[in-house]
C-alpha cells in the first residue's frame, strides 16, 4: 500500500489531501493444491479456482478503513499484467521493498498496525525482539502483516457496484516502461518428498534418536 499526498503545498497536509494506491494480483486460491505441468514448464492454471492474494486483501481493507476514517480521500487498485492479471505467488516478499526502493521512498514492512499522525505516518511492525514503531515522511510504502486487520466479506450490492466501476488501462509503453524478460524460468518441480516422523516417549528417547541420526 503506498499512500502519498494529493498536494505537497504547505507544511501540514490535510488529511482529504491523501490517496492510498494499493497493489492487488490475482494468485491461485490458497485452499487449492498447486499442480506442477508435466513438461515443468510452470504450475497448472487453467480450470483453477483463483481468488485476490490474502495479503492484497488485507491491504485493501486498511485502505477502506482509513477512508471510512476521513484520512485518506481516495482509493487506488493497481494490478500489471494481462486483463486477469494472472500471478503465482511464491511468497518472495519483494513488490513493496523493490518499489520503495525506485520511488526512493521510506518503507514499513510487516505492518501490523498503521496510524496517521500530521505529515507522518506512524506504522507498528513485528520483529525478531517484539515490536517496532517506525515514523514514515509521507509519501511513503506499506506492506501489510497477517495481523493488520481481518478483512470484511463483500456484500452482493457492492459487488454489484464495483462491477460497474470503471477500470483505466495503461499501456507499458506510455509509461516507458521496458518489458523484456529478465528472469528466465529453467524448471518448475514439486518440492522433495517429507520423511515421515518419528514419536519418541521420553526426553531421554530423543536424546538418543539425536545422537543416532547424528544431529547431537
Amino acid at each position: 500500500m503506498w499512500a502519498e499526498p494529493l498536494s505537497a503545498k504547505g507544511s501540514k497536509m490535510a488529511a482529504a489531501g491523501l490517496r492510498a494506491m494499493v497493489g492487488v494480483k490475482r494468485v491461485i486460491d490458497y485452499a487449492v493444491k498447486v499442480r506442477v505441468k508435466p513438461d515443468n514448464s510452470g504450475v497448472v492454471t487453467d480450470g483453477v479456482k483463483h481468488s485476490m492474494n490474502p495479503f492484497c486483501e488485507i491491504a485493501v481493507e486498511e485502505a477502506v478503513r482509513l477512508k471510512e476514517k476521513k484520512l485518506v480521500s481516495e482509493i487506488i487498485a493497481v494490478s500489471c499484467g494481462p486483463q486477469q492479471c494472472q500471478a503465482i505467488d511464491d511468497d518472495c516478499n519483494q513488490t513493496g521493498q523493490m518499489t520503495a526502493a525506485f520511488l526512493d521512498w521510506p518503507q514499513g514492512t510487516f505492518a501490523s498496525e498503521v496510524s496517521l499522525d500530521g505529515d507522518w505516518l506512524k506504522v507498528e511492525r513485528e520483529i525478531d525482539g517484539g515490536l517496532e514503531t517506525v515514523r514514515l515522511k509521507l509519501p511513503a510504502v506499506v506492506t501489510a502483516d497477517l495481523r493488520l486487520n481481518e478483512p470484511r466479506y463483500a456484500t452482493l450490492p457492492n459487488i454489484m457496484k464495483a462491477k460497474k466501476k470503471k477500470m483505466e488501462m495503461v499501456k507499458p509503453s506510455d509509461l516507458g516502461v521496458d518489458l523484456t524478460p529478465r528472469v528466465k524460468t529453467l524448471s518448475v518441480e514439486d518440492p522433495p518428498q517429507r520423511k515421515a516422523g518419528v514419536k519418541v516417549e521420553t526426553v531421554e528417547d530423543l536424546v538418543a534418536k539425536l545422537k543416532e541420526i547424528g544431529r547431537i
